[in-house]
């Protein structure tokens, strides 16, 4: 087989990699400014620009300066997170179908603020992003030790039962505080059911330090999460140490899904569909998938938080609401095409 045989395919998947990417760049720059635009005061795009570029103190200018822009810029935050944690789970667990909350990361977040409201009397949404964090880090610790214990360690098996348990406990847990707290549960459902509405910029000043760092501990183990997907064994021979690469893939993992859940509350299916998308069109080299996940979680969020802004006039839809909507239908339509292998 000649050289230019063998360079011709790959030529062709980088720039089809390209392509992809630059559409991705150009969605969520059109995801962006649908964010700014769209609301219960539609704004025209040249309003939305002329407010950003040259400020104003037109009733408009002020709508999206102060109340639109933050909430887009956590919106991108958010989605990239989740979507960048998704891939990472799916890649250390070996399950198509995990999740941010397949840890029980999720509920993890969700008890440290319930803790936070019924017990440290923190009412406020820049509050509870720390309690947040630090239930997702005790949770996913707790899953952690519970899987590398006895024989095997932890294996993508044993992780997925020790996190159902964890999950099991947890909600418990939340469930009897709740159901004896009349005043925490009326406080909390409006965070747990999941959405950008209302953030400000001083959370989003609060989580961009984690979202570098789990960034960063995502990218550092992509080789690692490839080598992972030919087996364990296989990983082992090309010379990856799959303990640290799955040790380093969750820290990661764990810090992103700490940002979206704490930010946002729990976002459903941004962490379970776009990877497959993202894999779907630059393939299942995770250098390429992850950057391609960053960029189509936020489009994701926030097209889903603008329909849900203009679905039900007066009232809004929560993203995480949303996102549910449609990702329901997208995982029926991945189960029918067999995309989850058993």
């Amino acid at each position: 087989m000649s050289a230019a045989t063998i360079s011709t395919p790959r030529g062709a998947l980088a720039s089809r990699r390209i392509g992809w990417t630059a559409a991705a760049v150009i969605a969520l720059l059109l995801a962006v400014l649908l964010s700014l635009a769209v609301g219960a005061r539609q704004i025209a795009p040249g309003e939305v620009f002329d407010a950003l570029l040259h400020g104003g103190t037109s009733d408009a200018a002020e709508v999206v300066r102060s109340m639109r822009v933050p909430r887009t810029l956590v919106g991108l935050m958010v989605g990239a997170a989740l979507a960048i944690a998704g891939t990472v789970m799916q890649g250390i667990t070996r399950n198509p179908i995990a999740d941010p909350g397949v840890l029980g990361i999720s509920q993890g977040a969700a008890a440290g603020v319930v803790l936070a409201i019924a017990i440290a009397g923190v009412h406020t949404l820049t509050g509870y992003v720390w309690f947040a964090f630090a239930g997702a880090g005790v949770a996913s610790v707790a899953v952690y030790a519970v899987a590398a214990s006895g024989r095997g360690g932890a294996s993508p098996v044993k992780l997925a039962l020790a996190g159902a348990a964890v999950n099991a406990l947890l909600i418990a847990v939340i469930q009897g505080m709740l159901t004896t707290d009349a005043a925490t549960l009326d406080e909390f459902r409006f965070w747990q059911v999941g959405s950008i509405a209302g953030r400000d910029t001083d959370i989003a000043g609060q989580i961009w330090p984690f979202l570098v760092v789990g960034a960063v501990l995502a990218l550092s183990v992509a080789r690692g999460l490839d080598a992972l997907a030919l087996g364990e064994d296989v990983a082992k021979g090309l010379g990856h140490k799959v303990g640290t690469v799955r040790i380093v893939g969750g820290i990661g993992a764990t810090v992103l899904t700490g940002v979206g859940v704490s930010a946002a509350g729990p976002i459903a299916f941004v962490g379970l569909a776009v990877p497959h998308i993202a894999r779907a069109l630059v393939g299942s080299n995770h250098r390429w998938v992850l950057p391609m996940a960053a960029l189509l979680g936020p489009v994701m969020l926030l097209v889903s938080d603008a329909i849900g802004r203009v679905a039900f006039p007066p009232s809004e839809v929560p993203a995480g609401v949303m996102t549910a909507l449609i990702g329901v239908p997208f995982l029926i339509v991945l189960v029918r095409r067999r995309a989850v292998s058993a």
